[in-house]
């Protein structure tokens, strides 16, 4: 059987706070993402979505678990050739399109920064002309190199963010919540730049957010995390029809719906862990009750998913 793509494979992510406390901000999440395709991870703040982006591309150290990139585990520090070209195969998109430019680089140098550093470039001129090239590509013109971050407006700081993640030619981006911190009007021009990237270069997306209706818009398949753990995983039409997990539901009943009558006497779905889940006796795992659609809760719970569905 060939190598799946890229595989997340028990992966945990823990802070230890003191000396009675640590935080389990990943606690032993497995997904894998296809090849070409667009995956969206979604949840509240502090759902560990985020969390997740930056242990995968090795900012933070994995407290356990795997990382596969076309099989190769690039968590492994042993595999020192690996993880390198990983580096310039998975790149990032940061949340924040001010706080990640360095304010003292202009965009020349902020794009190229990369090709520099993986050699991209045999001269001068070549750094110049790719970084012109990257910044049409984005929406922007060569006149705009020369200048500094704070000279640009929100939308097209994240350009040039989008840029700069190009600039190394990668196969695998993660997008961690690319458009939270723009306009709304802005949001949508962002969202289409990547979907029309993603088709012209066949790029794969790990894309990360809380704002379920531009997931449902972007993605192919979706995950829901929640304190730590994926409790609901599932193609993109199937969650929005089937939700089985009642934080999932709750987290669709938040949506706003675009008629004003049904959006005032609709109700909204409160999820209380404690009252909804007993764990004490039973413990719970992601179990595949139909085909692609994943649920996580105890065999009792799993039952009950099933009869839904049906």
């Amino acid at each position: 059987m060939a190598n799946k793509y890229f595989e997340v494979k028990n992966l945990k992510q823990y802070f230890p706070i003191d000396k009675h406390t640590t935080v389990k901000a990943v606690d032993d999440i497995t997904f894998d993402i296809n090849k070409g395709e667009i995956f969206g991870l979604v949840g509240e703040s502090g759902s560990g979505k985020s969390t997740t982006g930056r242990t995968i591309i090795n900012l933070y150290n994995a407290t356990g678990g795997q990382v596969l990139f076309e099989g190769k585990d690039i968590q492994d520090k042993k595999n020192k050739k690996e993880r390198h070209d990983a580096k310039r195969r998975i790149q990032m998109i940061f949340q924040d399109p001010y706080a990640s430019l360095d304010p003292r680089m202009t965009v020349l140098d902020i794009i190229a920064e990369g090709i520099d550093i993986h050699g991209l470039a045999s001269s001068d001129q070549e750094r110049k002309q790719r970084v012109y090239d990257l910044l049409e590509t984005v929406g922007l013109n060569r006149e705009h190199a020369n200048r500094y971050p704070h000279e640009f407006s929100g939308g097209q700081r994240q350009r040039i963010g989008i840029a700069r993640a190009l600039a190394v030619e990668p196969d695998f981006i993660i997008a961690d919540e690319p458009i939270s911190a723009l306009d709304v009007s802005i949001q949508a021009q962002v969202v289409n730049l990547l979907k029309k990237l993603q088709r012209d270069r066949g790029l794969t997306y790990l894309f990360i957010a809380h704002d379920l209706s531009m997931v449902k818009y972007i993605s192919d398949r979706i995950a829901v995390m929640h304190k730590g753990k994926l409790v609901e995983l599932a193609d993109s039409t199937e969650l929005f029809k089937n939700p089985l997990h009642p934080y999932t539901k709750s987290l669709l009943s938040a949506i706003p719906l675009p008629d004003p009558i049904t959006e005032r006497t609709r109700k909204r779905i409160a999820y209380d862990p404690k009252k909804v889940h007993d764990y004490s006796k039973a413990t719970p795992a992601l179990v595949e009750i139909s085909p692609k659609h994943w649920v996580y809760g105890s065999e009792g719970e799993i039952s009950q998913y099933k009869k839904e569905i049906k």
